[in-house]
């Protein structure tokens, strides 16, 4: 299989979603330097005219991010919420760390292989280090998307897999709270409102589950604690996405395949290493503090034992792995491809499709209490989706006029 040539390198564009930094001026710094990958200041180069994708090429990215993502949080909440075992000796699959580090493992390979293919003939292929000054905030991003995992499956045993989503589907949240707290920066009013609209869906989801008044009382606890543990999965995430709108902005130009495959390796390191030290963790002070499971000897041998005596599990668990590899791939050829406007729309919608997915595959039901809530949610993530792509269309039809104006 030849390699394609492209004629722009995939990069990733910070989406709306995460955090929009984007001024209509830029600063004079970016007007005379580019940070090169290699860590040396050079003249900067305007970026070329991104040229106009067909119909088939849409259909491609669409039906690519679709087909993977919804398949991936299928194969997901079967995974953590199916029994596995005889009646009265069932077991739940909960070993988030070795299904990480399988995950991390075939998107490194996979990122490996579309950083070659994507390389235009006759160019080397760029480094996934291109120099030691972006070890750091790769190391980090290792480390935020390795923590965040186990967080959030954590938080399956408390709430049920619809809040799960409810809460995951705007990363906005995390991302202000850290942008505001930690760099004083301040966003439009609307984005307040998105925030509020989409913590007040949350809360009357969760509020209303559907139980009765008894079972109530007595799981308002455990709701709470999930979703303080949903909470730290999403100050995770939130962090991890703003370091990479950091390495992209600073190290450019370092593309999407390089992150890809970078962050992968890096993760897998970091879980492989955990797991392997796992037996040793679970007989110290460190172990019990994490709530390891003594009995079990640490996650990979726990994780071992269950696929041996459940085998049928690995197709889920290798199915999960290869459908989170492949969406990310067709995420960075959305972005090549197109822009980061598009994505925003694909992944809002993909959101209320994976909802749909696991209340008909599940049979999850929905008082209307409940559907209020994930309109409140849905409403707020596709009102600042809507402003996000009218802001996006501006400030490109600004920048080809100020192209037209240059060529005159």
């Amino acid at each position: 299989m030849a390699r394609t040539k492209q004629a722009k390198p995939v990069e990733r564009q910070p989406s709306s979603e995460y955090v929009t930094r984007q001024t209509a001026t830029p600063s004079k710094r970016n007007e005379d330097v580019a940070i090169r990958s290699n860590g040396v200041a050079g003249k900067a180069v305007s970026a070329p005219v991104k040229k106009e994708a067909g119909v088939a090429q849409l259909v491609v990215a669409v039906a690519g991010i679709y087909g993977s993502f919804l398949t991936w949080a299928y194969l997901q909440e079967k995974l953590t919420t199916t029994p596995h075992g005889p009646p009265g000796a069932t077991e739940v699959f909960k070993y988030p760390v070795f299904l990480n580090t399988i995950q991390s493992l075939f998107a490194a390979a996979t990122g490996a292989l579309y950083l070659y293919f994507s390389t235009p003939r006759g160019q080397a292929i760029p480094p996934i280090i291109p120099s030691r000054r972006i070890l750091p905030p790769l190391l980090l991003v290792a480390l935020t998307s390795s923590l965040a995992s186990p967080f959030g499956y954590a938080s399956l045993a408390h709430i049920d897999y619809i809040t799960f989503l409810l809460a995951k589907s705007c990363k906005l949240l995390p991302v202000m709270l850290l942008h505001i707290t930690v760099f004083q920066r301040r966003y439009p009013l609307y984005k307040y409102l998105v925030v509020a609209a989409v913590t007040a869906g949350v809360a009357v989801f969760t509020l209303h589950s559907g139980k009765t008044s008894s079972k109530k009382s007595s799981q308002t606890g455990n709701s709470v604690y999930g979703l303080l543990l949903l909470g730290v999965n999403l100050l995770f995430d939130g962090l991890t996405n703003s370091t990479q709108d950091y390495i992209f902005g600073a190290f450019q130009p370092y593309t999407g395949p390089q992150m890809m495959c970078a962050n992968n390796l890096m993760s897998t390191a970091v879980t492989a290493a955990y797991l392997i030290l796992s037996p040793w963790l679970v007989r110290t002070g460190a172990g019990q503090w994490l709530g390891m499971d003594v009995v079990s000897g640490g996650e990979l041998e726990a994780a071992l034992g269950f696929m041996g005596r459940h085998p049928g599990v690995w197709a889920d668990v290798l199915g999960f792995a290869a459908c989170g590899a492949v969406g990310q791939v067709f995420i960075f050829y959305t972005l090549s491809t197109f822009s980061s406007v598009l994505l925003v729309t694909v992944t809002v919608t993909r959101k209320m499709f994976t909802m749909i997915l696991s209340v008909v595959a599940f049979g999850h039901r929905l008082s209307r209490m409940q559907v209020l809530g994930v309109g409140l949610v849905f409403g707020g993530i596709g009102v600042e989706a809507a402003i996000a792509r009218q802001e996006k269309m501006a400030k490109e039809a600004a920048k080809r006029k100020a192209a037209e104006k240059k060529g005159q």
